[in-house]
């Protein structure tokens, strides 16, 4: 396959370097022109995946050049970026949405933006426990590739999968879709309680009401429960709260350790996709009526109104609640 992949971050690059091993002819297009720099002359990406050369098959190009017809494209920029990016990937018969976040505004999903402006092409959305650097390292990894459309999931599984990189297919593209955005701020909130210091009591405390939360904002978009216990969900939220390659993971021990989140993003020098989506899953939860408790008081150690330990108590003595995932039923 002629396969663009849009974005030469650290995700990007990772997934152009699997297709590429693949066999596929890859376009690896981006836009930072000291990435692109040394991924033209070094064939590796110093910046933000160092030690891992590009396959033959991977040409780099530079979107200010615009973007040739492919077989597939593959978005995998900031969630921030992808509306702007639009006009750009429309092109191809099938869109990969390999970004995890949400739409901006909190009024929408990615996906529902994208087919939206994309309505040519068929949307597939990746996601999975994908750290990059692990991904490119060749350990084993698996990721889910869901789409109303079994052909074209079909068809991004088939570039994608190897034997270090298991693809399977899935048609709960808003699961998958919501798992990926929201795993990212649960992940800030296991990262602040390492960092505060507290032990697995509390981290799992922390991923069992997180993925309840994770589901409880899915479901009334039409999620099903059992994609967030499967690869996208449960499989990503441990990969992405229990890593210290995970930048979202990141943010929130720093945060826990009392930094500024200005410091903390400037240290990891790469976008951290829960620190957006966190605000965003607060303005969807209230458009949907859905508390998410979780979710807010990242919000507000973030914003600098809450202490990392107070918020940690704010949760523990709210009144007591029946456990669930339904929309009606709150942490």
């Amino acid at each position: 396959m002629v396969v663009t992949v849009v974005g030469a971050g650290s995700w990007g690059t990772a997934l152009a370097i699997v297709l590429g091993r693949n066999g596929n002819a890859v376009r690896l297009v981006g836009r930072e022109s000291e990435a692109l720099e040394s991924l033209v002359s070094r064939r590796e990406n110093l910046r933000y995946l160092p030690g891992f050369v590009l396959p033959e098959e991977v040409e780099v190009a530079d979107l200010s050049h615009g973007l040739p017809s492919a077989d597939m494209t593959v978005v995998a920029v900031p969630s921030s970026a992808v509306n702007e990016l639009l006009p750009h990937t429309c092109r191809s018969e099938v869109l990969v949405l390999a970004s995890k976040g949400l739409a901006p505004g909190g009024e929408s999903l990615l996906s529902d933006q994208v087919a939206a402006a994309c309505q040519g092409s068929r949307i597939v959305v990746l996601s999975g426990p994908n750290l990059a650097v692990e991904l490119a390292q060749g350990v084993p990894t698996v990721a889910v590739a869901a789409s109303t459309d079994e052909q074209a999931a079909c068809l991004a599984r088939d570039a994608f999968h190897c034997r270090t990189y298991r693809v399977y297919t899935g048609s709960d593209v808003r699961g998958v879709e919501v798992a990926g955005a929201m795993k990212n701020v649960m992940a800030i909130a296991a990262g602040m309680s390492d960092g505060l210091g507290f032990g697995d009591n509390t981290k799992g405390a922390v991923l069992a009401r997180g993925l309840s939360e994770m589901a409880r904002i899915g479901l009334p978009l039409g999620a099903k429960l059992e994609t967030f216990l499967g690869i996208a969900g449960v499989g990503d939220l441990f990969a992405t709260a229990n890593s210290r390659l995970s930048r979202n993971y990141r943010v929130g021990y720093g945060l826990g350790q009392g930094k500024g989140l200005e410091a903390i993003l400037a240290g990891i020098g790469q976008v951290a996709e829960g620190v957006t989506t966190t605000a965003l899953a607060l303005q969807l939860g209230k458009k949907l009526g859905v508390e998410l408790p979780i979710t807010g008081v990242v919000q507000g150690v973030m914003n600098g109104e809450l202490d990392p330990r107070a918020s940690v108590w704010q949760l523990m003595e709210r009144a007591p609640k029946h456990e669930g995932f339904s929309p009606s039923v709150h942490v």
